[in-house]
């Protein structure tokens, strides 16, 4: 019984607490993010995202950095606003997982599009600095 109850205090001290608010540094890096997209402001995105950073899209194809970062060159392309509901986000120290539903919308060489997505980021703080490491965009279907 004292085995067991061992290790279940260890599981429970090992699981992370949901965060109210986040840590004033990656909260501000999370907006510059967002930002910097609806901006198109390249230099922003490429500081913010690693080097080994994966987008999972939400037709299930894969984006390196180069090619997330390519897409924001292209002319015909604007990113409109969102506001992410039912929002979670867990931090573990260097590590933070933010996830939500949003409506993203947006323009595509002059044609308008709009997909309900759920979508997950895995933040990681390396050098004392916040950065995003992995986003996935998985499409809700009703």
């Amino acid at each position: 019984m004292t085995m067991k109850l061992a290790a279940v205090l260890l599981a429970l001290s090992a699981t992370p607490a949901l965060a109210d608010e986040l840590p004033p540094d990656l909260a501000k890096a999370v907006k510059e993010y967002e930002q910097a997209q609806f901006r198109k402001d390249v230099p922003t995105l490429e500081r913010l995202v690693t080097e080994d950073f994966m987008l999972v899209n939400s037709d299930s194809t894969l984006q390196s950095k180069q090619e997330f970062l390519a897409d924001f060159h292209r002319p015909g392309l604007k990113l409109h606003p969102y506001a992410m509901e039912q929002r979670t986000q867990t931090v573990w120290g260097d590590a933070a997982v933010l996830a939500g539903l949003v409506r993203l919308s947006w323009t595509q060489d002059g044609k308008h599009q709009t997909r309900q997505l759920r979508m997950s980021y895995v933040w990681a703080r390396r050098n004392g600095r916040w950065r995003i490491t992995y986003e996935q965009l998985t499409r809700v279907l009703k």
